[in-house]
C-alpha cells in the first residue's frame, strides 16, 4: 500500500503523466482505468518510486501501454528478447545516427522492464544484474557488427600480416560487467584488443591498428554520446594498458608485453572479473585469456599479495575520509566494495592453485569459499546476505532518477521512496537493517587483512596526562610532574592548553566528539613534551585541532594510529609551513599513517600510476571531483617532499626533481582531461587528409623553475602551450571549430583545471607571460608562429628564458619541432658586447624593482640582490647565449648545475669557479627551501649573513659576475 508520506508525490506523478502523456499521445487516465486493481497497485508503486520510469512511459506510448495491459513486465528479460527488440528497432537503419537512436530506444524499453521487475521484487537481485549485463553485451556486440560493416566499405577488411586471416576486435568487459553484475545506472569499463597487426584490404588501405582505433571510437560514440534520446552506457576506457595516455586499441603481442613487464597489482584485481564480450569461446578469445590468466593468477599461493591488499585497504579507508563517503553504500565503510575486496583477496592469493576460484561471479565465489573451508560458512552467509541487500539498495537509489550514484539521499521524500522500494515502512527501520548488514561486512573486512592501522597499540595512557589536559593537574603538582620534561615554557604551554580546552569550538562539540578529543589529547601531550620546543609545536598544532574538532574522524585517526600522531608532532615541530599546510587540508593526515612511505618518495612512474588509480575511482563526467582529486594528490605529495626535507631524509636536488616530476605527471593528466572534454564537445581535429587526429598535437613547455628542474613547494609554473596541427583543418564534431581555435579552447580548459579554486585550493598557479607576445598573445600558439616570434621579435630576456625551457609533456613530433626551434634560436651568433649590455640592463632593472634597496650591506635579499641567486642564473644564461653556437652541448640541458658542468667541460669556465658557483647556488637554494618551510622572508639581516657564511659567497658570485659580464676593456 502507498505510504501516507508519499500520497502527495503520487498525485504529482499522476498529474505529470497525464499532462506529459497528452503531448506524446499517451492517454494515462484511460490506461489507468484499463488496469486491474493489482496492476494499478503495482504501477503506483513503480511510478512513485522511479521518476525515470514515469518519464519514460509517454515517450513510447503505444508500446508501453500494451506492455502494462498485458503484464509483459512479469516475464524475465532474456537476451533473446533484447535481441528481438533491437531487430525491430533497427530494421531500416542505414546510418550511425539511426543506429544510435535504435540503441537508445532499446535501452529505454529494457530499463523500464528491469526496474519494474526489480522494484516489485519480481526478479531476484542477480536476475536484475544479469539482464543489465545482457543489455550491455547485446549493444556492444551488435554495434561492432554494424559499425565494422560501415568501416570495411571504405577501408576493406583488416588482415593479419603473418596469418593472412581476417582480424576482428575483441572487447573485454571489466568489473561488474565482466561478472554479469551491472547495476541500474552503471558505466561499463572496456578494453579493446585484436590478435595481429597488418593492413586492411582497401580501397583506402590503413593499418589494422588505425582501423580498430576508428572502430573503437565509433563504438564509444554509439554508446556514450548523449543525444536527444539519452545515452546507452557511459563508457570508461581508463583500465586499458597505460590508461588514458595509452593507445585505444592494442594487439595481443603488445597486450602480453605490457602485462608481463608493467602490469600492476591493481590491474590484477581488475582482471579477476574480465570477460570477452564478443567471442570468448573462439580460438582468438581463448588465446587472449591464455595471455591474461598467468598475469592475474599466480601458479603458487600468493601470500605476497597481502602487502598490496593492505595498501588497497588503506586507500579505501583514506578515500572514505577524504570524500566523506560514509553514506555511500558502495564505497563507504561496510559497503559493496569491501565485500568485493574480501572475495578478490582470496581469488588473487589462491586462485592460481585452486582453479574454481577463477570464477567471476561474486556470489558463486562466496559459495566456493564456504564449501572449501576458506571462510566459515556463517561468515559467507552473512556476507552474501549483506551484499544482496546492499546491491538492492544501490538499485533503489539509482532507479529514482537513473543517476550513477550510490549515496543515500538526504531528502525525506527520496528516503521514503527508497524505504518503500526496500520493503520497509519507514527510513529509520530501513537504516537499522542497513547498518546491521554494514557492521557485519566491516567485521569480516577487518578480519581478512589486518593492516597496521588496525592494531590496538595505544594501550593505557598515564592518567596524569589525562588530568593535565582536563585541567585537574594544576599548580605545583603539574610543575613537579613536568620537571622530568625540560621545557622553559611549560607554564605557557599549560595556558595554551587551557585556552583551547575552554574555547568555543571545543565547548560546542557534541558528546561523541568530545569523548574522542579527550581520548586523543593525553597521547598528543605525551608526544608534545618529547619535542625540543613544546610551546612552539603546540602553537602550530592547535590550529589543526581547531580545524578538525567538528570532523571527528580525524581525531579517531590520530588516536588509533600512534605512528600518525608521532609523525604529525615531529613535522609540526620541524616546520611551521608543514603545520599550516596540513591545517589547510586535514585529509593530508592520511599521509602520516605509514612513515615508511612518508619518507620514501616514489619514482616518476609510480607517481603517474598513483594518479591514474585515483582518477579511476572518479566518474569521467565529474570534472569537479577530478579537479578535487588532482589537488589532493598534489598536496599529499608536496607534504611527503617537505617531510623528507625537514627530516633530512633526502638532499635538495632529489626534492626538486621530485616536485618537478609531480608537476609533469599532473600536467600530463590535465592535458588528457582537457583533450577528452574538448573532443567530446567539438570532435577530433582533422589532418590534411581529412582524417581524425586521435591524440593531441600539442606540447606543454616549461620555463623557469619547472624547466630547470628546480621547483619548490609554492613555485608557480611558467608554461607555454604550442601546437603543430594542420592549420587549415577543423574538427569533425557537430560544433566544428578550426584546429587553431580548438587548441585555444583546450588550452583555456587546461588553465581552468589548473587554476580554479576548489575547496582544496588551486592546483598550480600558472604564469603564461612567456608565450609569444606575452599576455596579448594566443593562449596556444602554432609552432610556426612560435618560430617566427623567436627569430624576429623576441627580446634578449626572452631568449634568456628559453635557456631553461623544455618540453614537459605532449606530442613527440611537436616536441622535436620545438627542440629544433629552441636550439636554432639559442645558437645564433651574437655580438658579445651588446649581449652583455642587455643582460646587465635587465638584471639592474630586477635589482631596482625587487631587491632590498639596502646600500649599507646589512641586508641581503637572497634571490634578487647582487651576488644572489638571480646573478648566478643570469650568468649561466649569458654563457649559453654567448657560446652555444660554438659549443652545441650547452643546448642539451636546462638546469643550472649541469650547465655549469658544461661550461667547465668546454673550457669556458675555470673548474674551481664552476665548483664555487655550484656550491653557492645549492647553498642558496637550500636556504630558500628552509625559509619557505619556516615561512620566513628571503631578506637576510647581518647576523644571518654572518651565521650562514653568505658574505663570502656573495663576494664570490659578484667577482665571477664581473669577470664574465663586466670585463675590463
Amino acid at each position: 500500500m502507498l505510504p501516507p508520506s508519499l500520497q502527495q508525490h503520487w498525485q504529482k506523478t499522476s498529474t505529470a503523466l497525464s499532462e506529459d502523456g497528452a503531448r506524446h499521445g499517451f492517454d494515462w487516465p484511460a490506461l489507468w482505468q484499463g488496469l486491474s486493481e493489482e496492476q494499478q497497485q503495482q504501477a503506483q508503486k513503480v511510478l512513485t518510486i522511479s521518476h525515470y520510469v514515469a518519464d519514460a512511459l509517454p515517450r513510447e506510448a503505444e508500446w508501453f501501454s500494451n506492455a502494462l495491459l498485458s503484464s509483459a513486465f512479469h516475464q524475465p528479460l532474456l537476451r533473446s528478447t533484447i535481441s528481438g527488440w533491437l531487430d525491430e528497432l533497427a530494421a531500416n537503419v542505414s546510418s550511425e545516427d539511426d543506429w544510435a537512436k535504435a540503441l537508445r530506444l532499446l535501452r529505454r524499453r529494457c530499463m523500464v522492464h528491469i526496474i519494474w521487475r526489480d522494484v516489485l521484487r519480481l526478479a531476484p537481485t542477480l536476475e536484475t544484474t544479469r539482464a543489465l549485463s545482457d543489455l550491455a553485451d547485446e549493444c556492444v556486440s551488435r554495434s561492432l557488427d554494424f559499425l565494422s560493416t560501415l568501416l570495411e566499405a571504405r577501408h576493406g577488411q583488416p588482415v593479419g600480416k603473418s596469418s593472412g586471416d581476417v582480424q576482428r576486435m575483441l572487447v573485454l568487459g571489466m568489473g561488474k560487467l565482466g561478472a554479469h553484475e551491472l547495476n541500474l545506472s552503471s558505466d561499463i569499463d572496456l578494453i579493446f584488443t585484436y590478435p595481429e597487426s597488418g593492413d586492411t584490404t582497401g580501397p583506402k588501405v590503413i593499418t589494422n591498428q588505425e582501423f580498430f582505433i576508428k572502430l573503437g571510437q565509433k563504438l564509444i560514440q554509439a554508446l556514450d554520446k548523449n543525444t536527444i534520446d539519452g545515452f546507452v552506457f557511459r563508457t570508461d576506457m581508463r583500465l586499458r594498458p597505460y590508461g588514458q595516455s595509452g593507445p585505444l586499441v592494442m594487439n595481443f603481442a603488445s597486450i602480453e608485453e605490457y602485462y608481463q613487464d608493467q602490469g600492476r597489482d591493481w590491474e590484477r584485481y581488475a582482471m579477476v572479473k574480465a570477460r570477452i564480450m564478443n567471442g570468448e569461446k573462439t580460438a582468438e578469445g581463448q588465446e587472449l585469456l591464455s595471455i591474461l590468466r598467468p598475469f592475474t593468477y599466480r601458479v603458487y599461493v600468493d601470500f605476497s599479495a597481502f602487502q598490496s591488499l593492505r595498501s588497497m585497504k588503506a586507500m579505501i579507508n583514506a578515500e572514505v575520509r577524504r570524500r566523506g563517503l560514509d553514506n555511500n553504500v558502495k564505497l563507504g565503510s561496510g559497503g559493496i566494495r569491501e565485500v568485493e575486496f574480501i572475495v578478490q583477496a582470496f581469488q588473487l592469493i589462491r586462485g592460481g592453485q585452486d582453479k574454481s576460484l577463477q570464477t567471476r561471479e561474486l556470489i558463486k565465489v562466496l559459495d566456493i569459499l564456504a564449501a572449501d573451508g576458506y571462510l566459515p560458512a556463517a561468515a559467507c552467509d552473512e556476507l552474501k546476505a549483506a551484499y544482496l541487500f546492499l546491491r538492492d539498495t544501490e538499485h533503489a537509489i539509482q532507479c529514482l532518477n537513473d543517476e550513477q550514484t550510490q549515496l543515500l539521499p538526504d531528502g525525506e521524500e527520496e528516503q521514503a521512496r527508497i524505504a518503500w522500494a526496500m520493503g520497509f515502512s519507514d527510513w529509520y527501520s530501513f537504516g537499522e537493517a542497513l547498518e546491521q548488514h554494514r557492521e557485519k561486512v566491516r567485521h569480516h573486512f577487518a578480519q581478512i587483512v589486518a593492516g597496521d592501522d588496525d592494531d590496538e597499540q595505544h594501550g593505557d595512557v598515564d592518567t596524569v596526562w589525562h588530568d593535565l589536559w582536563l585541567g585537574e593537574l594544576q599548580g605545583q603538582h603539574a610543575d613537579d610532574f613536568l620537571q622530568q620534561f625540560p621545557c622553559a615554557n611549560s607554564d605557557e604551554v599549560q595556558t595554551l592548553l587551557s585556552g583551547f580546552r575552554d574555547s568555543r569550538a571545543v565547548l560546542k562539540m557534541q558528546q561523541i566528539g568530545r569523548e574522542r578529543l579527550d581520548a586523543l589529547m593525553p597521547r598528543l601531550l605525551r608526544e608534545l613534551w618529547q619535542q625540543p620546543e613544546p610551546k612552539v609545536t603546540l602553537e602550530r598544532v592547535l590550529p589543526l585541532l581547531e580545524a578538525v574538532v567538528r570532523r571527528t574522524a580525524y581525531l579517531v585517526l590520530l588516536k588509533e594510529n600512534p605512528q600518525a600522531l608521532t609523525q604529525l608532532i615531529r613535522l609540526c615541530s620541524a616546520s611551521s609551513w608543514v603545520a599550516a599546510y596540513i591545517t589547510q587540508t586535514p585529509l593530508l593526515l592520511d599521509e602520516l599513517l605509514n612513515p615508511a612511505t612518508l619518507y620514501t618518495l616514489p619514482s616518476r612512474d609510480e607517481l603517474a600510476e598513483e594518479l591514474h588509480l585515483r582518477l579511476l575511482r572518479v566518474d569521467e563526467q565529474d570534472l569537479e571531483q577530478q579537479m578535487e582529486q588532482l589537488r589532493q594528490y598534489v598536496r599529499a605529495h608536496k607534504l611527503r617532499a617537505a617531510a623528507c626535507e625537514v627530516m633530512d631524509a633526502l638532499p635538495l636536488m632529489k626534492i626538486s626533481d621530485y616536485l618537478t616530476w609531480l608537476a609533469e605527471v599532473t600536467l600530463q593528466t590535465v592535458m588528457e582531461l582537457a583533450w577528452k572534454q574538448s573532443v567530446e564537445k567539438y570532435g577530433y581535429p582533422q589532418n590534411a587528409a581529412g582524417e581524425a587526429v586521435t591524440s593531441p598535437e600539442l606540447i606543454i613547455v616549461g620555463y623557469g623553475k619547472v624547466g630547470g628542474l628546480e621547483l619548490s613547494y609554492s613555485s608557480d609554473l611558467d608554461l607555454v602551450f604550442l601546437n603543430n596541427s594542420y592549420a587549415m583543418g577543423s574538427t569533425n564534431g557537430d560544433r566544428s571549430l578550426d584546429n587553431g581555435v580548438f587548441y585555444t579552447r583546450m588550452g583555456q580548459r587546461m588553465i581552468h583545471i589548473l587554476s580554479t579554486q576548489t575547496r582544496s585550493g588551486d592546483l598550480y598557479e600558472v604564469d603564461m607571460r612567456l608565450r609569444p607576445s606575452g599576455n596579448s598573445g594566443m593562449i596556444v600558439a602554432s609552432m610556426k608562429a612560435f618560430e617566427e616570434y623567436q627569430q624576429k621579435h623576441a627580446w634578449t630576456w626572452e631568449h634568456q628564458a628559453l635557456v631553461r625551457a623544455r618540453v614537459l609533456c605532449g606530442s613527440d613530433s611537436a616536441a622535436e619541432q620545438f627542440l629544433t626551434i629552441r636550439n636554432a634560436t639559442l645558437a645564433q651568433t651574437r655580438d658579445l658586447g651588446g649581449l652583455r649590455e642587455e643582460v646587465r640592463a635587465m638584471r639592474q632593472k630586477m635589482v631596482d624593482n625587487l631587491g632590498s634597496k639596502d646600500t649599507s650591506g646589512q641586508q641581503f635579499h637572497l634571490k634578487q640582490d647582487a651576488g644572489g641567486i638571480v646573478d648566478i642564473e643570469f650568468l649561466v644564461q649569458y654563457g649559453v647565449l654567448a657560446w652555444s653556437h660554438q659549443h652545441p652541448e650547452l643546448l642539451d640541458v636546462t638546469d643550472n648545475m649541469r650547465l655549469l658542468d658544461a661550461f667547465a667541460a668546454t673550457g669556458l669556465m675555470n673548474p674551481q669557479d664552476c665548483q664555487t658557483l655550484q656550491e653557492t647556488y645549492l647553498t642558496y637554494r637550500a636556504e630558500t627551501h628552509r625559509r619557505a618551510l619556516q615561512q620566513q622572508s628571503l631578506l637576510l639581516d647581518s647576523a644571518s649573513l654572518d651565521r650562514l657564511g653568505f658574505k663570502a659567497r656573495r663576494d664570490d658570485v659578484t667577482r665571477l659576475w664581473k669577470l664574465w659580464l663586466e670585463p675590463a676593456d
